[in-house]
């Protein structure tokens, strides 16, 4: 299995397709309390994020796709030549909750540290702009949406809002908006109803409580590579 959740299985007897997994967290389901709680990481991991999976495969399936990568960066870039809704949204959430797993942590520092830090005040002023500039995203995606920090083809940083399921990497979003996500907020109102009910103003302001910094920075790094 690859590390985007991505197993080989024999479908028939002569024929081999791929099939997306869901991939294991790296955290028990109450472990980001109490910013997030237990009941909404369970229900968005193995309700939501499970669906999206389930549904892409049988999509794939469904559309007689064989010709798609395993590699879910390189699927994004070339979605737009499946011409087909539900690949595409449900490719979308399973690519973007299993960025999403991987940027939170129950150990989050709070803010950037070390060399990555002084990108984050290259790129955007301070650690405090680039949250005010992330924040505005993310409270502005009107219905449901991503906000991103992005890495644009020339290594630089932005930030930028998605509607849907919609990933920066995709070959469908607006130009301005592509690029390699290295950090996402899910603002779907399944993130954070159930503890932050219509205050996502609230739920914002915790998710920054959580983030993995270190893993932001890996992805900044494999990014310029």
């Amino acid at each position: 299995m690859s590390e985007w959740g991505v197993a080989d299985v024999f479908f028939e007897p002569f024929y081999i397709m791929k099939t997306f997994t869901l991939p294991k967290l790296s955290y028990r389901y109450d472990a980001l309390q109490p910013w997030v709680d237990a009941q909404t990481m369970e229900i968005h991991y193995t309700k939501h994020h499970q669906g999206y999976v389930d549904k892409l495969n049988k999509a794939l399936q469904s559309a007689g796709v064989q010709d798609y990568s395993s590699d879910l960066s390189h699927f994004l870039r070339r979605v737009g030549s499946y011409d087909n809704m539900a690949i595409r949204n449900n490719l979308g959430g399973h690519a973007n909750h299993t960025l999403f797993w991987d940027i939170l942590s129950p150990a989050g520092e709070g803010q950037p540290s070390g060399d990555f830090e002084k990108i984050i005040d290259e790129a955007f002023g301070s650690m405090e702009d680039f949250q005010e500039v992330f924040t505005k995203q993310a409270l502005t995606q009107f219905g449901s949406g991503w906000a991103w920090l992005v890495v644009d083809d020339e290594g630089k940083l932005f930030v930028t809002q998605t509607p849907n399921q919609d990933n920066p990497l995709m070959d469908l979003v607006d130009k301005e908006k592509q690029g390699i996500p290295i950090l996402g907020l899910d603002v779907w109102e399944h993130a954070y109803y159930l503890k932050y009910q219509n205050r996502r103003a609230d739920y914002v302001d915790a998710f920054w409580q959580v983030v993995n910094w270190e893993c932001v920075a890996r992805r900044y790094q494999e990014a310029l590579a």
